[in-house]
C-alpha cells in the first residue's frame, strides 16, 4: 500500500516538475505556455518516457480546467453584455462555423471519406480549441479588446454547438437499438436542467456566498466556489448538455454579483493548474508510433484541414467587414480543432458511423492542429509585427515605486481629469495622479503637474496609487467600458471609499450607479446646460429665470434617470418633452415687492443724479 502510494507521489512530482521546467523554457525562446505544457505532456507520457500509461484518464480530470475557464470567462460576461454581443454570437459564430463545416466536409469528400465521416470529421476540426485560443488571447493582453471580444463571441457560439452536433451524430447513427428512454424524456430533463441551474444561479447562490461571508472562513468560501462550478458542470453533464457550458452559464447568473471577484479570485489558482494540467494530457494523448505510420496522410490531412479553415475564416472576416489584421488573427489563432473534438469522435465511434482507426486519426490531428497553432500564433507576430511599447522616458510607473497615498486619487489626466484636478489642487489638497497614456503625462509635466504611469483596471496599480487610503478616487477616464470596470473594482475593493465617475452618455450613467458609483456626471450635460443658458441671454431672458429653467431642467433630468433605471430606456421620455416651461406665478408680497422696485426704477430714470453720493 506505502508502495504504491509512493509510486502515485512520484507520478505527480514528475507532472509538476515537467510543467516547471518546460514552460518557463518554451516561454524564454517566444514559444508560448500551450507548447511548452504540450512538450512536457509529450516527453513523460506513454510516447515518451512513459511515466503515465493512461493520458485518458488525466485528460477526463483536466478537461475540469477548461470548465473552470469557462466559469471566469462567464464571470466577465454580464447578461446584458452578452445580449449586446448576440449579432456576434449569433450572427458572426453561425456563419463562420456553417462556412467551414462545408469547406471541410468537402475536402473530406475529395479526400475519400463517405460523406457521413467527413461531415463528423469537419465538424469537430470547426470547433476551435477555447483553452488554447483564450490562453494566447490572455497572454497578448487582447481579451477584453473589441477584436478578442468577437473572438470570444465565436467561440462562445461553437461550444455551443457541441448540442446539435451530438443530436446529429445520434440520428445519423446505423440502425439504433431501440431507446430505453423517449427523445422527448432527454429533451425535457436538458431543459430541467437548465431551468433549474438559473434557478438556482438567480435565488439560491447569492444569499449562500452572503451567510459565508459572514462566517469568516475563506476556506469554505473556496470551497462554495469550487461547489459551484463543479455543480453546474454536473447538472448539465446529467442533462446530457456539455459540462463547459454548464459552467459558463453559472458564471453569468453570478457576474452581477458581489461576490463575483472574490469567486475569480478562488478559482483562479485551480484553473490555472488544471488548465496546464489539461494541455500537458492532450500532449500525452499523441500516438507518435500512429503519427509515424501514417505521417504523410496526416500532415496532409492536417495541413490542409487547418490552410482551409483559416481561409474560411478570414473570408467571413471580411465579409463582415473586419479589417485585413483582425481577420488574420482570428485566421491563426481559430485554425485549430479542439477539446470537444475528442468528445464528438468519441460519440461517433460508439454510435458506429467512425471505426476505431479513423478516430484514431482523426484525433492525432487534432492535437497535432492545437501544437501548431502557437507557432502560427508566432507566425503571425512576424507578418504583423505589434507596434513597439511606449516609450518611458521621463515616465515613474506606479507600481515602481513604494507605493503613493493621497487624500484624493484620480484616474485619467485627459481634458476632463485636467479640469476636475484644478479646484483640488487650488485648495492645496495632495492629489496622486495615474494615466497610461505615457504623451500625455510627459506633456503634463511641462505644465507642473506629476502624474505617475498606471493602468486603473489593475488592482496592483490601485493599490500602489493608494486607492485604500484616499478619501475619495475620481474616475476620469475617458472610455466607458473602461470606466464600468474601474468603478466596479473599487466599490468592491474600497467600498467606503466615495467614487466619483465621468459618464459618457444616460445608458453609461445608469451603469455606472447600478455599479454603486457614489457621483456620476454625463460629460456633456454641465457644458450644455451652460451654452443654453448663454442663449436664453440672448434672447433677453433674466437671471432668475435663466437659473431656474436650468434647476428645472436638472430635476426632470434626474427623475428621468430614476424611471429609466427601474424601466426601460424610454421611460420618462414625458419629463423631456413636457410642456413648455413658464415661470412660477408670483405671489401677493412677490408682486407688490416688483411694482415699488419698477416705481423706484422709473423714479431713477427722471432723475439720473438721485441717490448718488
Amino acid at each position: 500500500m506505502a508502495a504504491e502510494a509512493g509510486t502515485e507521489l512520484v507520478k505527480v512530482v514528475v507532472l509538476l516538475a515537467a510543467g516547471v521546467v518546460a514552460v518557463p523554457l518554451f516561454k524564454r525562446l517566444g514559444l508560448g505556455s500551450v507548447l511548452g505544457y504540450l512538450a512536457a505532456g509529450l516527453a513523460i507520457g506513454p510516447f515518451g518516457l512513459g511515466f503515465f500509461s493512461e493520458a485518458q484518464t488525466i485528460l477526463h480530470i483536466a478537461e475540469l480546467g477548461v470548465v473552470m475557464f469557462l466559469f471566469v470567462i462567464g464571470l466577465e460576461m454580464q447578461p446584458t453584455k452578452l445580449w449586446s454581443m448576440r449579432r456576434q454570437i449569433f450572427g458572426l459564430g453561425l456563419m463562420q462555423v456553417a462556412v467551414c463545416t462545408a469547406l471541410l466536409t468537402g475536402v473530406g469528400m475529395l479526400g475519400g471519406l463517405s460523406g457521413k465521416v467527413a461531415f463528423i470529421a469537419a465538424a469537430g476540426f470547426v470547433l476551435s480549441s477555447t483553452a488554447i485560443v483564450m490562453q494566447l488571447l490572455d497572454e497578448s493582453g487582447d481579451t477584453s479588446t473589441p477584436r478578442g471580444q468577437r473572438i470570444v463571441s465565436i467561440l462562445l457560439l461553437e461550444d455551443l454547438a457541441i448540442v446539435p452536433l451530438l443530436a446529429i451524430v445520434a440520428f445519423m447513427a446505423p440502425e439504433p437499438a431501440q431507446a430505453e428512454v423517449s427523445r422527448w424524456v432527454t429533451v425535457g430533463v436538458a431543459v430541467a436542467a437548465v431551468v433549474g441551474l438559473i434557478a438556482v444561479s438567480r435565488w439560491l447562490l447569492n444569499p449562500l456566498f452572503r451567510v459565508l461571508a459572514h462566517a469568516n472562513a475563506r476556506e469554505v468560501m473556496t470551497a462554495a466556489a469550487l461547489l459551484v462550478v463543479l455543480g453546474a458542470a454536473l447538472a448539465m453533464q446529467w442533462g446530457g448538455l456539455s459540462m463547459a457550458m454548464g459552467a459558463f452559464a453559472a458564471g453569468v447568473m453570478l457576474s452581477e454579483s458581489t461576490f463575483r471577484h472574490q469567486l475569480e479570485a478562488d478559482i483562479e489558482p485551480f484553473r490555472g493548474i488544471l488548465l496546464g494540467l489539461f494541455f500537458m494530457s492532450v500532449g500525452m494523448s499523441l500516438d507518435i508510433p500512429l503519427v509515424l505510420a501514417d505521417w504523410k496522410l496526416l500532415l496532409a490531412a492536417v495541413l490542409s484541414y487547418m490552410t482551409l479553415k483559416g481561409a474560411g475564416i478570414y473570408a467571413v472576416a471580411r465579409i463582415t467587414r473586419a479589417s485585413h489584421g483582425d481577420g488574420l488573427q482570428r485566421a491563426a489563432l481559430m485554425a485549430q480543432g479542439g477539446e470537444f473534438a475528442f468528445v464528438l469522435y468519441s460519440a461517433a465511434t460508439a454510435a458506429g458511423i467512425v471505426d476505431g482507426n479513423v478516430n484514431a486519426l482523426l484525433t492525432a490531428a487534432i492535437i497535432l492542429s492545437m501544437a501548431l497553432t502557437p507557432l502560427a500564433a508566432l507566425a503571425l507576430r512576424w507578418v504583423m509585427p505589434a507596434p513597439p511599447p511606449p516609450s518611458m522616458d521621463g515616465v515613474e510607473d506606479i507600481t515602481a515605486g513604494e507605493g503613493q497615498s493621497g487624500s484624493v486619487l484620480v484616474i485619467g489626466f485627459g481634458r476632463f481629469g485636467q479640469i476636475a484636478s484644478q479646484a483640488l489642487l487650488a485648495r492645496g489638497i495632495d492629489v496622486v495622479i495615474i494615466e497610461n497614456d505615457t504623451d500625455m503625462i510627459r506633456a503634463a509635466a511641462q505644465f507642473g503637474f506629476k502624474v505617475f504611469y498606471g493602468d486603473g483596471t489593475r488592482l496592483d496599480v490601485l493599490h500602489a496609487s493608494g486607492a485604500g487610503h484616499a478619501k475619495a478616487i475620481l474616475v476620469c477616464v475617458d472610455k466607458k467600458e473602461v470606466t464600468s470596470r474601474i468603478v466596479e473594482l473599487l466599490k468592491h475593493e474600497c467600498p467606503l471609499t466615495p467614487v466619483m465617475a465621468r459618464a459618457f452618455d444616460r445608458q453609461h450613467a445608469i451603469e455606472l450607479i447600478r455599479h454603486g458609483v457614489d457621483f456620476q456626471l454625463r460629460e456633456t450635460f454641465e457644458s450644455a446646460l451652460a451654452f443654453g443658458a448663454e442663449a436664453l441671454r440672448v434672447f433677453g431672458v433674466d437671471e432668475e429665470d435663466i437659473a431656474e429653467v436650468a434647476g428645472d431642467i436638472r430635476r426632470r433630468d434626474a427623475e428621468r434617470l430614476q424611471l429609466q433605471m427601474a424601466g426601460t430606456p424610454v421611460s420618462g421620455v414625458n419629463l423631456m418633452h413636457g410642456q413648455r416651461w413658464q415661470p412660477a406665478p408670483l405671489t401677493q408680497p412677490q408682486r407688490e415687492g416688483r411694482a415699488l422696485n419698477e416705481e423706484a426704477a422709473d423714479a431713477i430714470e427722471e432723475r439720473p443724479s438721485a441717490g448718488l453720493p
